[in-house]
C-alpha cells in the first residue's frame, strides 16, 4: 500500500440487516445475471444472499459484483440507512451512492458494500464531515488525513491478514476488562460508512464544490513518516489537549500521534494524568484552539445533527445511583448492585481516563481503554473519558456528577481545534504540522486509472 502509483479502490460497508431494499437509478451489469435495473430487495435464505424486483429472484448472490454500466451516469439509492449508530441521535435515511454494490454475509445477516475509488469517496467523506463554508485550509488538511486513515487501515488489514499471529483487541479476566474498537470489525471490507471509521454518505453529501476541490488539490497526498503511511486519526474536540495512540488503541507508540497542547505555544508543567491535576484541567477554560464558541467556526464541522450536542469543549452530567447502576448493567451486562464509587485508576496525558473501578455492592471491576469507559457509563457515548466524578447526598438520594471536557478519543487532528486554525489564516500544511509532529506530506500517487473527474 506504501508503494501505490495510482487510484486504488475501496470497499465501504453501508448498511448490515435482515433485509435490505434498494434501487438502481441506471442500468446495472449484474454479471451471469445481465443488465438490472429499478427497485429490488436482498435477504438471506438458507445461509446465502438472494436479491429480488419481484418479477426476477437470483439466488447466491453473495460476493457478486453490480457495476453501473456507465460509472458517471450510474447511482443506486439505499433505503433506511442506519447513521449515527448508538449515539443519541441515530436515525435513519435513504442515501444515494456511485460505483459498484455486492452483498456479503455477516453473522447470519446482510451487508451492502460499495466499490469506488479513494478520491471519490473522499469528495463524500469531506462533504459528510465538513460544512462547504469551512475554510480552504480545514478541507485540504481533512482530504489528507482522511485519505491517509483510510489508505493506512488497508495497509494493516493486510498485515493482520499475513501475520501468523491472532490479531486481539481485548485481554478480558475476572477482576479486569481492557478493550478497544477498531477497524478489526470489517474483515470483509475496508471501512464502514458510519463515525466508527468515518462518515461516508455517498453523493447524497457530496454535493460540495469546496471539498470536491480539496480532495482533487490534494490528490494522491498523505503523511508519511519513516516511510509509512501515518494513521491519521481525527475527532471533534481534545478538550485542550490530544491523547497518545497507545492509550485507545493497541499499545503501539507513533510518534507522529504525539501528545500536543492544543494552542500555538506549549504550556509548561503540565500533567493531568496526576488526579488533582486532572481535575484542576477540567475546571479551568484554556486558551486553546477549540475552546470557542464562534458559530460560524462551529458549523464548519458540526452538522446539524452534531449541534444537537451543544457542550463539547467543557461538560457535566448527573446520573442518581438507580440510574447510573441500570445504565451500567444494561450496557455492559453486569450488575455491579448499587454503584459505590467510580475510580480513575490511570489518566493518558490528555486527561482522559484509560482504566477505570466501578466499585459496586455485588461486584467490583477494572474497565478500560478509552472507548469501552465512554460506552459503559452512557446510554450511547459519553463525550471523552476525560472526566472525573463527585458523588452528592441531596435529601436521601445520592446523585453523581460528572464533569468532563473534549468529544471523542483525542488522538490526532481535533476538528474543531482545526477549524480555528483555519479561519485564523493557517494553512492546511500548517495545521497538519501542528497535529502531526514530524510527519511529512508526500504524494503517494499522480495518476488516476478510474472513470471519474470528481465534478
Amino acid at each position: 500500500m506504501n508503494q501505490l502509483t495510482s487510484e486504488p479502490d475501496i470497499e465501504a460497508g453501508i448498511l448490515n440487516a435482515e433485509l435490505i431494499h434498494f434501487t438502481l437509478t441506471s442500468r446495472f451489469n449484474a454479471g451471469t445475471s445481465g443488465i438490472i435495473s429499478g427497485r429490488w430487495s436482498a435477504e438471506t435464505r438458507n445461509g446465502s444472499v438472494v436479491i429480488t424486483d419481484g418479477k426476477q429472484t437470483f439466488r447466491d448472490f453473495e460476493n457478486i459484483l453490480i457495476s453501473p454500466c456507465e460509472f458517471r451516469e450510474g447511482s443506486f439509492t439505499v433505503h433506511s440507512v442506519v447513521i449515527g449508530v448508538g449515539f443519541h441521535w441515530e436515525r435513519k435515511e435513504d442515501q444515494i451512492f456511485r460505483g459498484s454494490l455486492k452483498f456479503v454475509m455477516e453473522n447470519g445477516r446482510i451487508t451492502l458494500v460499495n466499490r469506488l475509488p479513494v478520491e471519490e469517496y473522499l469528495v463524500s467523506v469531506i462533504s459528510s464531515e465538513m460544512k462547504e463554508s469551512s475554510s480552504t485550509a480545514l478541507l485540504k488538511a481533512h482530504a489528507v488525513i482522511s485519505r491517509g486513515w483510510l489508505l493506512a487501515q488497508i495497509a494493516k488489514r493486510g498485515i493482520i491478514t499475513d501475520s501468523e499471529k491472532k490479531y486481539s483487541t481485548s485481554y478480558e479476566d475476572e477482576a479486569e476488562l481492557t478493550r478497544w474498537y477498531d477497524r478489526e470489525d470489517h474483515a470483509l471490507y475496508d471501512v464502514c460508512a458510519d463515525d466508527h471509521c468515518q462518515r461516508y454518505q455517498g453523493i447524497t453529501r457530496a454535493g460540495s464544490a469546496a471539498a470536491a476541490a480539496a480532495v482533487m488539490t490534494t490528490y494522491g497526498q498523505v503523511l508519511m513518516h519513516e516511510g509509512s503511511i501515518c494513521d491519521t486519526r481525527f475527532y471533534k474536540c481534545c478538550g485542550g489537549r490530544s491523547e497518545l495512540f497507545a492509550n485507545t488503541w493497541e499499545p503501539e507508540d507513533h510518534p507522529y500521534l504525539a501528545s500536543v497542547y492544543d494552542a500555538k505555544a506549549e504550556v509548561e508543567d503540565f500533567n493531568p494524568v496526576q488526579e488533582d491535576a486532572a481535575k484542576r484541567w477540567i475546571d479551568s477554560s484554556p486558551d486553546v484552539f477549540c475552546n470557542t464558541s464562534d458559530a460560524s467556526v462551529l458549523s464548519q464541522v458540526l452538522n446539524d445533527y452534531d449541534q444537537e450536542t451543544p457542550d463539547f469543549f467543557r461538560w457535566k452530567l448527573r446520573y442518581s445511583q438507580e440510574e447510573l447502576r441500570n445504565i451500567i448493567r444494561s450496557r455492559s451486562g453486569i450488575d455491579y448492585g448499587e454503584i459505590l464509587e467510580l475510580v480513575p485508576l490511570e489518566r493518558g496525558s490528555s486527561g482522559r481516563i484509560i482504566r477505570l473501578k466501578i466499585h459496586g455492592t455485588l461486584k467490583s471491576r477494572i474497565i478500560g481503554k478509552e472507548l469501552e469507559i465512554r460506552k459503559t457509563l452512557s446510554r450511547s457515548h459519553l463525550y471523552s473519558s476525560c472526566f472525573y466524578v463527585e458523588k452528592h447526598n441531596e435529601d436521601g438520594v445520592i446523585y453523581f456528577d460528572i464533569k468532563g471536557a473534549g468529544w471523542g478519543h483525542g488522538v490526532g487532528l481535533c476538528q474543531i481545534g482545526a477549524a480555528v486554525m483555519g479561519a485564523r489564516g493557517y494553512d492546511y500544511d500548517a495545521i497538519l504540522s501542528h497535529y502531526f509532529r514530524g510527519a511529512e506530506l508526500k504524494r503517494l500517487y499522480s495518476e488516476s486509472t478510474n472513470p471519474t473527474d470528481y465534478e
